[in-house]
């Protein structure tokens, strides 16, 4: 099976999603591929308990992708070994009337993992930036004072978005998040052939929708909403990682992989020695309770 190098699936450059494949050769068997992935998530299991008795730094991953790029899938296959103490998974789905009541970032500032654990963003906070652009119509529904129509949502207004998620993200880096992004990048045959199993098996039925046909249609507007939003965005503190995604154990490998392989260049995160006092009288301790 070959070995990847995570960095290159992350965005450094400029780039355009037309030109980056939505597959990616391991030269190995579905087999081999999940039997690796079974390998590397028990790793990242232990790398939490490491996380948390550490209690410095929180993990933020957040997944964006077209639908049925497998983003559920992905979620329970990759974090399948961890403690459930120390996982929070949060769907962000549309906005609910308390959720309307606050900025567009406030719900997810309170979803935010705490230090010593993972939180992953399924859909993300990136969905103000490409769901209401190809629906600007959305933004009313925000009640932001000046935006009274949709004329008024110019480029300046996007601009000015993009730098408060830029600030957003900045700000919980310095605080000890560390933020992974993966996109999801499937191609449109793809998506047509995972829509029809939808509609041919029974169990996937309740996960079709008429909507998604009618924005497989948009499906240009938002590829270029999406490559705009990843060139922006992508910074060494906040990096995109674009993940070849028209093979689900593909996709699932790269992305444990990434987030181990990364983790791990983490010299400073260990678990925490016991003080000197506490560690010299281990013996003592351990006397004193086989004694009872």
């Amino acid at each position: 099976m070959n070995k990847i190098n995570y960095k290159d699936f992350q965005a450094v450059d400029p780039v355009s999603l037309s030109d980056v494949p939505t597959t990616y050769d391991l030269d190995a068997s579905e087999k081999k591929i999940e039997k690796e992935l079974e390998d590397v998530r028990e790793k990242l299991g232990k790398l939490q308990d490491t996380l948390y008795a550490h209690g410095k730094y929180a993990v933020l991953v957040c997944l964006q992708g077209m639908d049925t790029a497998g983003k559920d899938s992905l979620i329970r296959e990759v974090f399948k070994d961890f403690n459930a103490r120390g996982i929070v998974v949060h769907s962000f789905k549309v906005p609910t009337e308390l959720e309307l009541d606050h900025d567009y970032l406030w719900r997810h500032y309170i979803a935010l993992p705490a230090r010593g654990k993972f939180g992953v963003f399924n859909r993300t906070h990136y969905e103000n930036v490409l769901v209401t652009r190809v629906h600007p119509e959305y933004i009313l529904g925000e009640n932001i004072p000046g935006i009274d129509k949709v004329s008024d949502i110019d480029d300046a207004f996007w601009e000015q978005r993009f730098e408060q998620i830029r600030n957003f993200e900045k700000h919980i880096a310095q605080n000890g998040t560390l933020i992974y992004k993966f996109y999801l990048h499937i191609s449109k045959d793809e998506q047509k052939n995972r829509l029809l199993r939808r509609l041919e098996k029974m169990e996937k039925n309740w996960k079709f929708s008429a909507g998604d046909l009618k924005e497989r249609k948009l499906w240009d507007h938002y590829q270029e909403y999406y490559q705009d939003a990843i060139n922006r965005t992508s910074v060494s503190h906040a990096p995109w990682y674009i993940i070849p995604g028209d093979d689900k154990p593909t996709a699932r490998y790269i992305v444990a992989r990434t987030l181990y392989d990364s983790l791990k260049t983490y010299k400073d995160i260990d678990e925490p020695e016991l003080d000197p006092e506490t560690k010299a009288n281990l013996d003592l301790y351990k006397r004193q309770l086989e004694s009872e």
